[in-house]
C-alpha cells in the first residue's frame, strides 16, 4: 500500500454540526402539518420524496424545502394551508442562517496534519451554503484543496485526489457517512475513515466493509492524525 500523501475531510457532520438541524426543522414540519398527518407517516413521506427528488435537486437544505412542500402538498390533496408553507420557508431560511458550530477536534485535527500531508475538503451540497459554511468555519486557509460536488462516487474521489495530490491510492478520506465518505474512496483505491456523528440521514445509511484493510473506525476526529501517521 501507498504511503499517504494527502488527507481529505469531509464537511456535513464531520468538521461541524449540520443533521440536528433537518431533524429539528423535521419536527417543526410535523407540527405544522399535526392536523393532516400523523409524525411517523409524514417522516416516511418526506423520506420518499428526499429520495425522489435528489437527483433533480441535489443534497442541501433547499432540496430539503422543496421535498417538505411537495410532500405537505400529497398529504394535504394539493390544500395545504399558507400558513404551512411560509412556516416551512421560514424554517428553511434559519437553516440557511443558522451559524456554524464546530465537532469537538476538527479544528485541532486539521492544524496537526496541515504542513505534513495535502489537505482537502470535500463535500456535497448547494454551492452557495457550502461556501458560507466554510467561511463561517475559519478552517478554509487550512486545506490546500476545496471541492464542493454534486455527488462523491469513486471517479469523484480518483479525480480530485489526482488533481490534487499522488492520486486516491495514496489518498485517506474522513467523513461521517459510510455511503459517500468511506465506501467510495475504498473503491478509488484509497483509505476510508469512519468518525460516526450519532445523527445520519437515511439515504447516508450502509454497512460498514469488515475486513477490509483500507477500512478503519475512530471515534472522532482526535484520533485522526495519530491514525494517518500510524498507516505509513
Amino acid at each position: 500500500m501507498a504511503t499517504i500523501t494527502t488527507v481529505g475531510f469531509d464537511a456535513d457532520d464531520t468538521l461541524w454540526h449540520n443533521e440536528r438541524f433537518f431533524k429539528m426543522t423535521e419536527a417543526r414540519f410535523a407540527e405544522l402539518l399535526a392536523d393532516h398527518a400523523e409524525q411517523d407517516h409524514l417522516a416516511e413521506r418526506l423520506l420518499e420524496a428526499e429520495r425522489r427528488n435528489v437527483g433533480h435537486y441535489g443534497f442541501g437544505i433547499k432540496g430539503f424545502m422543496l421535498s417538505m412542500i411537495e410532500t405537505a402538498l400529497d398529504v394535504t390533496g394539493d390544500r395545504v394551508p399558507a400558513e404551512v408553507v411560509r412556516g416551512i420557508l421560514d424554517a428553511g431560511q434559519e437553516m440557511l442562517a443558522h451559524p456554524i458550530e464546530l465537532l469537538p477536534h476538527a479544528r485541532d485535527a486539521i492544524e496537526a496534519l496541515h504542513g505534513d500531508y495535502c489537505l482537502l475538503l470535500v463535500t456535497k451540497g448547494d454551492l452557495l451554503d457550502q461556501e458560507r459554511k466554510l467561511a463561517q468555519s475559519g478552517l478554509g486557509d487550512l486545506f490546500d484543496g476545496i471541492e464542493i460536488v454534486s455527488g462523491k462516487h469513486p471517479e469523484t474521489y480518483t479525480r480530485i485526489f489526482s488533481d490534487h495530490g499522488d492520486g486516491p491510492d495514496s489518498g485517506l478520506m474522513a467523513g461521517n457517512s459510510l455511503a459517500s465518505d468511506v465506501l467510495p474512496m475504498i473503491a478509488a483505491g484509497g483509505y476510508g475513515v469512519y468518525v460516526p456523528h450519532g445523527q445520519i440521514w437515511a439515504l447516508e445509511e450502509a454497512r460498514p466493509p469488515t475486513g477490509e484493510p483500507r477500512y478503519h473506525e475512530i471515534e472522532d476526529l482526535g484520533q485522526l492524525p495519530g491514525l494517518v501517521r500510524d498507516l505509513k
